[in-house]
């Protein structure tokens, strides 16, 4: 292993600045830990740079992204920057997600220790990961839809390719988890609307065909409504999920709920040849500078930047650190979720544990 790690780095817009400090300053005591240092190329990106410049990124970025060990990310959008046709403008979703081929979004949701979600479930009994495919679905139709005053429609695009390298992703994580809170047994579970849309029917057909390929790993379907009932009265049977784009983003915040709010929830995005890591939430402009933002989500994406860089020790150490900040009581959450000490604070305790 190198004895240098190289990240490139977008901070984002609101409180994606001071979140992006606190991984950082993680990430540099955990390396102090394990014997290696970290090297960081700041790449200015998001709707503050859209607004001054009229660009999301700079030129080449995708280029300078494929050649680091990983990119850290923070959450980016202001309210008030719009592009020409009324959608948010320097938005990278689509941008970080098509341009770099990260087809698989991975989204853990787990309670931890000390911390209270917003059910009855404890530490323990929710412990899955969401893997939302990244690069088609409803999203694809970014920019791309067709309006006039009286109507607008956007399409929803499923393909066997996409759908075939997503589910096997999710199969393949399956096998390196230790499967479902409730049973132990590895799953992965396919949420659409196959009784309603045709695309859906086309997700769940290859889903079954990748399935036959793992019969290690148990598979099951729910609807998509169903599936937002039983994360919130059965999380523990749960072990890896995978799904359209737009369905993931809204199951994977309402998961959030559960384990404590958005703040605890990191995110990978991930391709072949490229991944960056990222918060499930947006900037919150409004408490921005305030210290008051839970940068929990930011600390754990730089944990799951390290797993994938091939840092396994790193990441478990920096995992360890946040786990025993909550058991021990030195982190404490909001009832919404925020930071009860303050976003340094945290920082801080996190550091202190490493």
């Amino acid at each position: 292993m190198r004895s240098e790690l190289s990240l490139a780095v977008v901070r984002g817009d609101g409180i994606g600045p001071e979140l992006v400090a606190s991984a950082l300053e993680v990430l540099d005591a955990v390396a102090g830990a394990e014997g290696f240092t970290v090297r960081v190329h700041d790449e200015p990106g998001g709707a503050g740079h859209y607004d001054k410049t009229g660009a999301p990124l700079d030129a080449g970025a995708l280029d300078r992204f494929r050649a680091v060990d990983g990119v850290l990310k923070g959450p980016v959008g202001l309210p008030g920057v719009r592009r020409p046709d009324g959608t948010e403008g320097g938005l990278l979703g689509g941008v970080l997600r098509v341009g770099l081929d990260t087809y698989a979004n991975v989204r853990p949701v787990r309670l931890l220790p000390g911390v209270r979600g917003a059910t009855r479930h404890e530490p323990g009994q929710i412990d899955y990961v969401i893997v939302r495919e990244n690069t088609e679905g409803l999203y694809l139709s970014r920019g791309a839809g067709v309006a006039t005053e009286a109507a607008a429609c956007d399409q929803l695009l499923v393909t066997r390719p996409g759908v075939e390298r997503v589910a096997r992703f999710a199969f393949e994580l399956a096998r390196s988890r230790s499967g479902a809170p409730s049973d132990g047994k590895r799953k992965v579970t396919c949420v659409d609307k196959s009784n309603v849309l045709r695309s859906f029917a086309l997700f769940r057909e290859v889903f079954d065909e990748v399935a036959a390929e793992f019969p290690d790993v148990a598979a099951d379907h729910l609807y998509a409504d169903a599936a937002a009932h039983a994360l919130v009265a059965e999380p523990e049977r749960f072990d890896v999920l995978v799904m359209e784009n737009f369905l993931g983003d809204i199951l994977s915040d309402l998961g959030a709920a559960t384990a404590g709010g958005l703040g605890m929830c990191p995110s990978g995005n991930i391709g072949a040849t490229a991944a960056y890591f990222e918060p499930i939430h947006g900037s919150a402009p409004a408490i921005a500078g305030r210290d008051l933002a839970n940068p929990v989500s930011q600390v754990l994406s730089a944990g799951m930047l390290l797993e994938h860089a091939g840092r396994a020790s790193a990441a478990a150490r920096l995992r360890s650190a946040v786990e025993r900040a909550f058991a021990d009581g030195a982190v404490r959450l909001r009832p919404d979720g925020g930071a009860e000490d303050g976003t340094r604070a945290v920082t801080k305790a996190i550091v202190a544990r490493v």
